[in-house]
């Protein structure tokens, strides 16, 4: 018996994010190890402002204690570089690749199983994000946090 949807969930999105791919963006699974500073990036199960990969409450779904329900939020990022010193065409970029990620867990004709992250969950959709624009030493940036929600029985 699973103890929690997470790890499955992380593992299904990842999936349909990465197939297939998207232009020119990496899509990591958790905390980047290499230089971010020239890429374009989705990231799943890490944020910039602080590790938290995931959340998840769970409770009993009916008398018996026989199965649980569990609200899961996973943690996402979108980072996008520019050497420009405008921020109008990264934020639009950022904005393009979240549309993105909302567009793949959404039912289309070649994912209509995208909104249950593929059976690993009973619905997710995108609920919460935050716009972060600075300068760099290389340029400026605007990146994306961003938290797909998902409802799981386990």
């Amino acid at each position: 018996m699973a103890t929690s949807a997470v790890p499955g969930a992380i593992a299904a999105l990842l999936d349909i994010l990465r197939s297939p791919p998207i232009d020119n963006v990496s899509v990591l699974d958790g905390p980047p190890t290499d230089d971010i500073q020239t890429q374009d990036l989705i990231v799943i199960g890490w944020s910039a402002e602080g590790d938290q990969a995931a959340t998840f409450t769970q409770d009993w779904n009916a008398a018996g204690a026989r199965t649980r329900d569990e609200t899961v939020g996973i943690s996402g990022w979108i980072d996008v570089w520019s050497g420009d010193t405008g921020f109008t065409a990264v934020r639009a970029r950022a904005f393009e690749l979240l549309g993105e990620v909302e567009q793949r867990i959404r039912a289309t004709g070649p994912n209509p199983t995208a909104p249950t992250l593929n059976g690993a969950v009973l619905w997710a959709e995108l609920s919460v994000g935050q716009l972060y624009q600075s300068h760099a030493d290389q340029g400026i940036r605007a990146a994306l946090g961003f938290t797909v929600s998902c409802h799981a029985r386990i």
